[in-house]
């Protein structure tokens, strides 16, 4: 699934993502409110735009804790559930990067391949927040 527009330029490089790492098997960009902006090949567009509202929500929350706790800003998240991983880290502004990766996945390979690919996509992974796109009357 990738979405119309300059997010479809971002498929090809999710796709290569999961291609590339082992066990990694998914991927999305989404915006910082959880909307899915792109997702690799092979994810089924339901389940693109759940990872990314699930996703948008775990980095709120890591953010508010570091906020309130003093950790400072968030570089990653990582949930490790009992068959595999899910990471999600900042990918410019507005936008995140998450990737699902089964239990046997090197996860500091897969921080170090999603940190490579934050820094390649560069200014295609900022996503204008819902407010800057209504008041520039685009539909929201």
């Amino acid at each position: 699934m990738q979405k119309a527009g300059s997010a479809s330029d971002l498929g090809w490089l999710l796709d290569d993502l999961v291609h590339r790492v082992p066990h990694a098997h998914d991927a999305v960009v989404l915006s910082a409110d959880g909307l899915l902006m792109a997702s690799s090949e092979g994810m089924k567009q339901d389940d693109g735009e759940h990872l990314a509202a699930v996703a948008a929500g775990i980095q709120s929350l890591a953010k508010g804790a570091g906020t309130r706790f003093g950790g400072g800003p968030v570089r990653q998240t990582i949930i490790e559930m009992q068959s595999q991983f899910m990471l999600v880290t900042v990918a410019g502004k507005g936008a995140c990067l998450a990737v699902l990766a089964d239990e046997d996945a090197d996860v500091g390979l897969i921080a170090y391949e999603m940190a490579m690919l934050v820094t390649s996509m560069g200014e295609h992974l900022t996503s204008p927040s819902r407010s800057e796109t209504a008041a520039e009357g685009r539909p929201t």
